[in-house]
């Protein structure tokens, strides 16, 4: 039990709820819209705008990849934005060349530097157990803005809006979590919950993310394997359990 460092796990732990809090409502609109593999490619520009900042010896956390970051991503959002409305039954396949693009174009830049594959597996599976508190309140004051906005104007902002606001949750979470965690955070907690009623639906995808992250910082650290990666297998085992156990309980109504 000395591997459990509060002032390790506790500000990795915030992180995945200020990711959560984005992830889960922005994850349903994703999966009502079946456009499943968007945050792969907006998280992969947002993580090409850091990688470029980096190229140009900047320092990953500054303003200059924040800048670089964020205007990566809204013009990935704007183009995909596009895509919805004029690719039609393509727009999965294009998302998904965008992707590769990004992340083809990550490599190519790092590709005579020393330390790409570390970055690169950063960018991944993220360094999630050392986040600080400093990085937490810029990303919870954005991710406040995010829900304020979705909440109060969901109905009037439209595709494009709609994809300017995925890509600045995007943006601030990847650089906390990683590609992977954010995919992870986004679409499973949303797809287990598909079939719940409405009422519940939010609540059923908060334990889903919730349990996951908890489980996963607490064996990762025991065991010393990456937590971005055991984090991932937790909340899909935590959808699986608690899928079949609503499934039981709506069977008895």
């Amino acid at each position: 039990m000395d591997d459990l460092n509060i002032s390790i796990l506790g500000p990795a732990f915030v992180a995945g709820l200020i990711v959560l809090s984005t992830h889960i409502p922005l994850g349903r609109e994703v999966i009502r819209r079946g456009i499943i593999f968007i945050d792969l490619a907006i998280a992969q520009i947002a993580g090409l705008g850091v990688i470029i900042a980096y190229s140009f010896g900047w320092d990953e956390q500054g303003y200059e990849a924040q800048m670089f970051a964020f205007t990566s991503a809204l013009i990935g959002a704007w183009l995909l934005s596009l895509l919805e409305k004029k690719a039609g039954k393509h727009q999965e396949a294009l998302i998904g060349i965008g992707f590769i693009l990004a992340a083809t174009a990550g490599i190519l830049i790092l590709a005579n530097n020393p330390h790409a594959g570390e970055h690169l597996r950063e960018l991944l599976i993220g360094q999630i157990l050392w986040v600080e508190w400093h990085q937490l309140l810029y990303a919870g004051l954005v991710s406040l803005l995010v829900l304020l906005i979705w909440n109060v104007f969901r109905q009037r902002i439209g595709t494009t809006g709609f994809y300017i606001l995925f890509a600045c949750a995007i943006t601030v979470t990847v650089q906390l979590v990683g590609v992977y965690l954010v995919f992870a955070s986004l679409i499973i907690p949303a797809l287990a919950t598909v079939a719940i009623k409405e009422k519940y639906v939010i609540l059923i995808a908060a334990m889903i993310g919730v349990s996951g992250y908890g489980m996963g910082l607490l064996i990762s650290t025991l065991l010393d394997f990456p937590s971005g990666a055991v984090i991932v297998w937790c909340i899909a085992l935590s959808a699986v359990i608690i899928k079949l156990i609503t499934s039981q309980m709506t069977a008895f109504e």
